[in-house]
């Protein structure tokens, strides 16, 4: 007994270890500066005119699909970004389907998932995750239409004109397009597979760019904000991961021996319940998720089940349900999950049948 316990909190400390030393640097404090940027520098009616409750379906969830396809993220990562728009004014329903999309379909792991698994999974996987992303969004804005109205009617509403700063500078929308865009940038080389002295030079190139706009572009006051912001988001966000993070690697470590052969080796609803549970519920960085599903297959995993794991996994996680309550609240989140445990379920037994 003493053996299992210190085997599965190894587990624990193992997974955050693993999770602090390969992210936090380089995606998560990106992130938390990107989020901080957001709520600070740019102006509220962008958010509100284009994600907002009011906006046009047409417009509010083509533009949250777009803008996660080109996040290569993992669902821990893109929090501090889905924070960051849903306080600035995004809908409930724009704002979760920005959520799904980055971590599940974002260009990266499309494209290696289409290297290792084969280009027709790759196909299955992007197409459902965007209607997926899409019909939760929708759903959930439906269901929860009258709280969404409410929260737009009780925040302020947004000075239409440019906002003079105190030392003489008038904010610009091309500047903060500008300045987000750079602090996109790091993220980008952050997190993009790359010689480690090509992404040490161009993460010190983007730093030293983003300190030039800042100075040049906003008054000491906005760069204020935008520290206390960062650091609002960091302290909110960073305990949960960790607990969430400790909390799985202690769940992945006492699964049993042959789990995947005896309980997802057939394209059943039991099967491809479990094999989303899994997903749900566990955390592995983006496109950790590939080479893994590459060892599931191998040990007997059928096709179904694993496509179920695969829209599952990377759109969320223990760490990232812990997080997203605290924003939206916990029956949104129950809702949240449910609807991806549904949809992700009948999608692994719709591709079993057809895959064989």
């Amino acid at each position: 007994m003493l053996e299992f316990f210190a085997t599965i909190i190894g587990g624990g400390f193992a997974a955050l270890f693993d999770y602090l030393s390969a992210h936090v640097l380089t995606c998560l404090i990106p992130a938390f500066f990107i989020a901080g940027a957001i709520n600070t520098m740019l102006p509220k009616e962008i958010i509100t005119r284009n994600l907002g409750v009011k906006s046009s379906l047409f417009k509010a969830y083509p533009l949250s699909v777009a803008a996660g396809l080109l996040l290569a993220v993992c669902s821990c990562t893109i929090l501090p970004l889905f924070a960051g728009i849903r306080k600035k004014g995004a809908g409930l329903g724009p704002a979760l389907t920005f959520l799904y999309t980055a971590p599940a379909t974002n260009i990266l792991a499309i494209a290696f998932t289409g290297s290792v698994l084969g280009w027709d999974f790759a196909a299955a996987r992007i197409a459902l995750s965007v209607t997926f992303a899409i019909a939760i969004g929708m759903i959930i804005t439906y269901i929860f239409r009258k709280d969404d109205e409410k929260e737009a009617r009780e925040k302020p509403k947004p000075a239409c004109a440019p906002e003079k700063i105190s030392d003489g500078k008038t904010q610009s929308l091309s500047n903060i397009a500008l300045f987000l865009l750079t602090l996109l940038g790091i993220l980008f080389v952050g997190t993009w597979q790359m010689p480690i002295e090509w992404r040490a030079s161009g993460l010190a190139a983007l730093i030293i760019i983003v300190y030039i706009e800042q100075r040049a572009w906003f008054s000491r006051e906005q760069v204020s904000g935008w520290m206390s912001e960062t650091w609002v988001f960091a302290k909110t966000i960073i305990p949960l991961l960790i607990a969430g993070i400790f909390a799985a690697g202690v769940i992945s470590a006492a699964l049993p021996d042959r789990f995947l052969e005896s309980y997802l080796g057939q394209n059943t609803v039991q099967a491809n319940l479990i094999a989303v549970l899994f997903g749900v519920f566990m955390y592995f960085p983006t496109l950790v998720e590939v080479p893994m599903a590459k060892t599931f297959l191998a040990l007997g995993m059928a096709k179904g089940p694993l496509l179920a794991y695969m829209l599952a996994d990377p759109v969320i996680s223990l760490p990232s349900i812990l997080v997203i309550r605290k924003y939206i609240g916990d029956k949104k989140t129950a809702v949240y999950v449910g609807l991806i445990i549904i949809f992700c379920t009948l999608a692994g037994l719709i591709y079993g049948y057809f895959a064989g």
